[in-house]
């Protein structure tokens, strides 16, 4: 979960200072509820200031290291402290550690459609989740990107992909965390969900409705039984299955070992 060490002349990577930020936080409210005070939270940018810093060495005075260094080693045991609070169970919360580079607003909008794809899917186990998640946290630029930045000509005249209409190719340009792209996918989609005439008027939807952009990833994952390959742990033929090649498969084997933490696979 956490790539390297954050504190005091460490590496201080962005990602793995926002997820230590994200588990102080997540310290610190619970602090503050108890006491019934309001909490004064770090801010998660994921650079270490000095409210991170001392945030820091306030954990490690209070599990009683002899010298508190400010450093959160990923073997730690100022890192284990943390990492032993978390739940490992789908929540906003662990869509935000799972994707740290997404943007809270993002995860707060796509949080509850992935809930309810893992239940409509069959994505039930921690394995499953792990391997969605990782797939769309890549595929989509941790949340960022729904609708393919390509005008979608190069589709024009596509008929392999069902674009046999004047201006199909941007009409059915790619959308989705996992893109659908071509008029006959966007027609199977929108069949199987009883929406197809709306659909096929309206693709766009499948980028500015966040639920419809998670079910279309879900959709995907059904389609081309992708479960069945996630209980294999095989993440490159999931990869081939979703991208037809192997593009980005380090940072696809990134996520998905640090979502494996998380749900506590390994």
């Amino acid at each position: 979960m956490l790539g390297a060490a954050v504190g005091h002349r460490a590496a201080n990577r962005k990602d793995d200072v926002r997820t230590v930020q994200i588990l102080l936080n997540r310290r610190l409210g619970r602090a503050a509820a108890a006491s019934g005070r309001r909490p004064d939270l770090l801010a998660e940018d994921g650079r270490l200031g000095p409210r991170t810093q001392a945030a820091i060495l306030d954990l490690q005075r209070s599990i009683g290291m002899a010298a508190p260094d400010g450093v959160v080693d990923p073997d730690g045991p100022t890192f284990r402290h943390l990492a032993a609070e978390l739940d490992p169970v789908f929540s906003d919360g662990f869509l935000q550690l799972a994707l740290p580079a997404a943007d809270p607003d993002d995860v707060a909008r796509f949080a509850p459609g992935i809930a309810a794809c893992f239940q409509c899917h069959g994505l039930t186990t921690p394995l499953r989740q792990a391997h969605f998640l990782a797939q769309i946290g890549h595929e989509s630029g941790s949340l960022r990107h729904v609708e393919e930045i390509a005008s979608g000509t190069a589709y024009e005249g596509r008929t392999d992909l069902g674009n046999t209409q004047p201006g199909d190719g941007p009409r059915f340009k790619g959308r989705g965390l996992i893109q659908l792209t071509g008029r006959a996918n966007y027609a199977r989609f929108g069949e199987a969900i009883g929406r197809k005439a709306e659909i096929l008027a309206n693709p766009a939807l499948l980028a500015t409705d966040p639920a419809l952009a998670v079910e279309a990833a879900g959709w995907f994952w059904s389609d081309r039984k992708l479960n069945a390959l996630a209980d294999r742990d095989d993440l490159r033929l999931i990869t081939r299955r979703i991208n037809g090649g192997l593009n980005g498969l380090a940072q696809r084997q990134a996520l998905l070992g640090r979502i494996r933490a998380l749900y506590r696979l390994d």
